[in-house]
């Protein structure tokens, strides 16, 4: 697994602490990680985006990339338009990650908000990069009301597109979760067709690194290095 795909069923739900976590385990592991942000919208220069976060958290030891960066906090294809900037295709995606697997042993792309969120004008998405690659695809979602659905939609359109699902992660789990987080921790390996492979605690980005460090091995199964059990 050269190369590991992350996409969301949304956005803020805890895709760039997932990442950080599945470095941070195969860091400890050993392995070389690299990270790569294809679009980072919403901040503007000089302003740490997400693969700062993931390498703060994870340590520095994780190399770090990002293709383009737009100011407005928009999807990457209109906030590109609106800046009079060039977009990011996914044939530049996927040579950049490929790039880093020649020096890395596992390479962690993170998406934009969704699998099907719009990357340039003919709207070439993530899920085309992920084709490209011929790589997994790491599925983060949220843990309440709705997260069937949105999972269930992702898991349809990776296997419209032949793309395999390496399992599901529950991005942000509440420290007292209600009846429908409960039960949708069973219930989200059905709709995906794929494992839980791991549940990340809310919060968990506010840890100390150190402490984010130690503990991530427990949020994540043995698929993504962990030692994290179905329940």
């Amino acid at each position: 697994m050269p190369v590991l795909v992350v996409s969301g069923t949304g956005t803020e739900i805890g895709k760039t602490v997932v990442t950080a976590a599945v470095a941070a385990v195969a860091v400890a592991a050993g392995r070389s990680v690299a990270v790569l942000k294809p679009a980072q919208t919403g901040v503007a220069p000089g302003e740490p985006g997400d693969v700062f976060e993931v390498r703060r958290l994870a340590g520095e030891a994780v190399t770090g990339a990002e293709l383009a960066r737009f100011p407005e906090p928009l999807a990457p294809d209109t906030a590109a338009r609106r800046a009079g900037m060039a977009p990011v295709h996914p044939e530049q995606i996927a040579e950049a990650a490929e790039k880093l697997a020649t020096g890395h042993d596992l390479v962690l792309v993170e998406g934009a908000g969704g699998l099907l969120v719009r990357f340039d004008e003919e709207g070439a998405t993530l899920a085309d990069a992920a084709r490209l690659l011929a790589a997994p695809v790491l599925v983060v979602t949220s843990a309440g009301l709705g997260t069937l659905n949105t999972t269930a939609l992702t898991a349809e359109a990776l296997r419209a597109r032949g793309l395999g699902c390496l399992g599901v992660v529950v991005g942000s789990m509440p420290a007292e979760p209600d009846l429908a987080a409960r039960c949708n921790l069973g219930d989200l390996p059905v709709v995906a067709g794929a494992p839980l492979v791991g549940v990340v605690p809310a919060g968990a980005g506010a840890l100390a690194p150190a402490d984010f460090r130690a503990r991530a091995t427990s949020w994540l199964a043995a698929e993504l290095g962990g030692i994290r059990t179905a329940h």
